[in-house]
């Protein structure tokens, strides 16, 4: 009926001369499960990546069809019926070939410990079978999430998230409204705001991100031209400033004022470091001729400094920063930036975190990025370190949405911060309990390192070559015909790979209840429809706001 020809590192080939038989019932597609027993009554289970049909002439002279099978091993199921992925080879001789019906695999897969298992997917060659991950490996481990646009990757996130704030500890004997999941995301284009209506919503016009915590590089992302022939001195002057800033409007000991430093996260007054700043710029100092007389001259800085504070007061004066260098900033406490970051918020607890970034700025936006994700890495090396179990009783997942926008390859310094603040979570993260989820549509746009770090890869339909390969070098698993599907993937189809997952797998998503708002506009019903008059006043009114 079924009978193995050829055994190679990487796959298995199968001849076959009755595949009605082998299916038993069954369909047998590109796709489907085999098990391939041998001698020592253990089975590897492979994914069949490609089959052909010679014909070759019987005893009674007709045409007989041999259907050639080309499998790719996933693991292997030993005689006690446990799986394990990867594995041996298979031992000498095959024995026999059989399909691996819907309730073995379904088996497999629930070979995750009960109590870890976490369910979003579904197999996409039969959605009966459930196909759970370990949800400890996959939270605390890097996620990476990519797909080519309208391919579902905010669904998919969406859906995450909302399964992981529904579960329960079934052993805490009690109800409760909200679990202790905390997820805060990086939204660039308002997607997410009706999958989550109940969460902590923050807008610009809400967002109190204090000046005064930027380090230095974030600083000098804000205010310097690096390329600017003064950029040495516009740096030096900017560091005393600040420093001195930091100093005055301390209120501790000598002691700990003699420790504050560039990137101490104490508050300093932005128009008092303009102001020193100006004043050096017109400094005029008095010396005394060969003849004794006094003489006054211009200042090792006079004037030097025209373009530095231009830039400074045009960020200062620019309205669309308050979030960033307006009043509200000056007031804001550290521990409030935290608490409206992590859903700590007085009075309105929150699982979810949604950032709307869609009216920041883009000049500004990798700063954003990156002075939330280092504060929330500080906070959450700073709570392990407080605890007295030094455990993380608060995890953090950071979904890092369109990543390919503020954490390009580029070497360009404006994008230098967020990149070191995302490249230090996806390399430290793990051990604080703080994750990185990155989304994106162009995975070959974004830092290698970054994507390197990623244990658990969800790859949805991918079009771009580029794209393509770059997610094929990543991915830990060897899987010719998985990542080959990349392209021919229907919207909320994925390859689900990595350290979470019993085996590779095409899944399909669950839907998001509710959906994100990213969907395809409709136009041909939009246009359709009668003609819409358009109410233009509020329109204009929030967008000269």
């Amino acid at each position: 009926m079924a009978e193995v020809v050829a055994v190679y590192p990487n796959r298995v080939k199968i001849a076959v001369n009755d595949i009605e038989a082998l299916a038993h019932d069954d369909l047998v597609e590109v796709g489907s499960y085999l098990k391939v027993y041998d001698s020592t009554e253990s089975a590897i289970i492979a994914i069949i990546e490609n089959y052909s049909i010679e014909l070759r002439p019987s005893k009674d002279g007709q045409l007989d069809r041999i259907y050639m099978i080309e499998a790719v091993p996933l693991g292997i199921i030993d005689r006690d019926g446990h799986f394990e992925r990867g594995g041996g080879g298979i031992a000498i001789p095959p024995k026999t070939v059989s399909i691996a019906l819907k309730n073995e695999v379904q088996k497999i897969y629930n070979t995750v410990d009960r109590k870890n298992r976490f369910h979003f997917a579904q197999l996409a060659q039969d959605e009966e079978v459930d196909v759970p991950v370990d949800g400890n490996r996959f939270f605390s481990r890097h996620i990476a999430v990519v797909g080519s646009t309208g391919s579902g990757k905010s669904h998919a996130m969406a859906r995450i998230i909302q399964k992981a704030t529904e579960i329960r500890d079934e052993e805490a004997g009690q109800q409760y409204a909200l679990n202790n999941t905390h997820v805060i995301i990086f939204d660039l284009h308002a997607e997410y705001r009706s999958a989550f209506p109940e969460a902590n919503q923050i807008g610009v016009d809400s967002l109190v991100l204090p000046y005064w915590l930027l380090n230095s590089e974030e600083l000098q992302d804000l205010f310097i031209e690096s390329n600017e022939e003064q950029s040495h001195n516009q740096i030096a002057i900017l560091k005393k400033s600040i420093t001195e800033g930091k100093r005055l409007s301390f209120s501790g000991s000598d002691e700990r004022k003699d420790l504050i430093h560039y990137d101490s996260p104490l508050f300093f007054d932005i128009d008092k470091v303009l102001s020193d700043i100006k004043d050096k710029n017109e400094e005029r100092v008095t010396t005394v001729t060969a003849a004794g007389k006094p003489s006054e001259k211009a200042g090792p800085l006079f004037g030097k400094l025209d373009n530095f504070l231009t830039r400074l007061e045009n960020r200062r004066n620019d309205r669309r920063l308050d979030f960033l260098l307006g009043s509200r900033a000056k007031s804001t406490k550290l521990e409030e930036v935290l608490r409206q970051f992590t859903g700590y918020v007085k009075g309105s607890h929150s699982n979810v975190t949604v950032i709307d970034l869609s009216g920041v700025p883009f000049e500004v936006l990798s700063l954003t990025v990156s002075l939330v994700s280092r504060l929330l890495f500080d906070y959450s090396y700073y709570f392990k370190k407080s605890n007295a179990e030094g455990r993380s009783e608060t995890p953090l997942l950071l979904v890092y949405e369109e990543a390919h926008k503020y954490v390009p390859k580029s070497a360009l310094s404006k994008y230098s911060s967020s990149r070191n603040a995302i490249e230090r979570i996806a390399k430290e993260g793990r051990k604080y309990g703080i994750t990185a989820a990155i989304v994106s549509q162009r995975p070959a746009e974004i830092s290698e390192t970054i994507f390197s770090q990623c244990n658990n890869f969800l790859a949805m339909r991918l079009t771009n070559p580029d794209d393509q390969n770059y997610v094929k070098r990543l991915i830990p698993d060897s899987l010719g015909p998985l990542t080959d599907a990349l392209p021919m993937l229907s919207s909320g189809e994925a390859l689900l790979i990595g350290d979470a997952a019993v085996m590779p797998s095409r899944v399909r998503l669950d839907h998001a209840h509710p959906p994100p708002s990213s969907s395809d506009v409709l136009y041909l019903r939009e246009w359709a429809r009668p003609w819409h008059d358009v109410p233009f006043e509020p329109l204009v009114q929030d967008w000269e706001k």
